[in-house]
């Protein structure tokens, strides 16, 4: 069996951190290279500590790591790309937030995906621009689905594996796409999807970023993806995401970021 590497170096997004000992902290972490990790930062709940700045949600870091007898010990880090702007906009703080959220409930600790890392690290970059940070997580999802291989079915029927006539259809979070209307009839839980927002769904799925983008996707059918998204991904999942009630409580309050807590539920 190959020897683990004492130290070694990452660079890497900050998902979430928490309390560890009398000053630590357990950090978890996207690294491009490794994948998920957590990792211990010794001393940085003490105020003199150096690191501890850097080692906040949302930061893009570079990592020296040594390996520790259970977990990896964080003795360097440096940022790289800041969240100041996501800090600023508690909105947009939601959104950068549910990016996180799907992507450490997706992936598992120590798996290598170079791509999903560039695809979170372009996302951060496009909700900081926020010109349509909606599209921005829709886009997310579309791909991240096809990183971690839950890509759903959406050319097919995925009854009879007919293709798609261009009419309204329904969508099967159990089966993990599309269902004709023919086969719509035999009992099963079903959402129904328009022509549109099944079409649009299509382009984010099969194009690049420059090609997706050029789409101009009308409000009342992003809403529907965004419905739908929602449910299967909950399904997949089989339990709840936290992050889209704390961006509708957002919405709703129109509150300014000194009246709510920036504390995002958490399991």
């Amino acid at each position: 069996m190959p020897t683990r590497q004492r130290a070694f170096r990452v660079e890497a997004v900050i998902i979430r951190h928490q309390e560890w000992g009398e000053a630590d902290r357990l950090i978890v972490l996207f690294s491009r290279e490794r994948g998920k990790l957590r990792a211990i930062a010794k001393g940085s709940r003490k105020s003199r500590s150096r690191k501890a700045g850097h080692l906040e949600p949302f930061n893009r870091v570079q990592l020296l790591l040594a390996q520790g007898r259970d977990l990896p010990l964080i003795t360097q880090a440096e940022t790289i790309g800041t969240s100041i702007s996501f800090q600023d906009d508690l909105l947009l703080m939601g959104y950068a937030a549910y990016v996180l959220e799907l992507l450490d409930r997706f992936t598992i600790e120590e798996e290598p995906n170079p791509s999903l890392y560039q695809l979170l690290v372009e996302t951060f970059e496009r909700l900081r621009q926020n010109q349509d940070p909606l599209f921005e997580l829709r886009y997310f999802e579309v791909k991240l689905l096809d990183e971690v291989g839950f890509r759903p079915e959406l050319f097919h029927c995925v009854v009879c594996n007919e293709g798609i006539q261009p009419q309204d259809q329904f969508f099967s979070c159990e089966l993990g796409g599309v269902v004709c209307p023919n086969c719509a009839i035999h009992p099963r839980s079903l959402l129904p999807i328009t022509l549109s927002a099944l079409r649009y769904l299509r382009h984010l799925q099969r194009s690049p970023y420059t090609e997706a983008r050029r789409a101009k996707i009308p409000l009342p059918v992003e809403k529907e993806m965004e419905a739908i998204m929602q449910r299967y991904l909950q399904a997949i999942l089989e339990r709840a995401l936290n992050t889209p009630k704390f961006i509708r409580s957002i919405s709703a309050s129109g509150e300014s970021q000194d009246k709510l807590s920036l504390n995002f539920p958490r399991d």
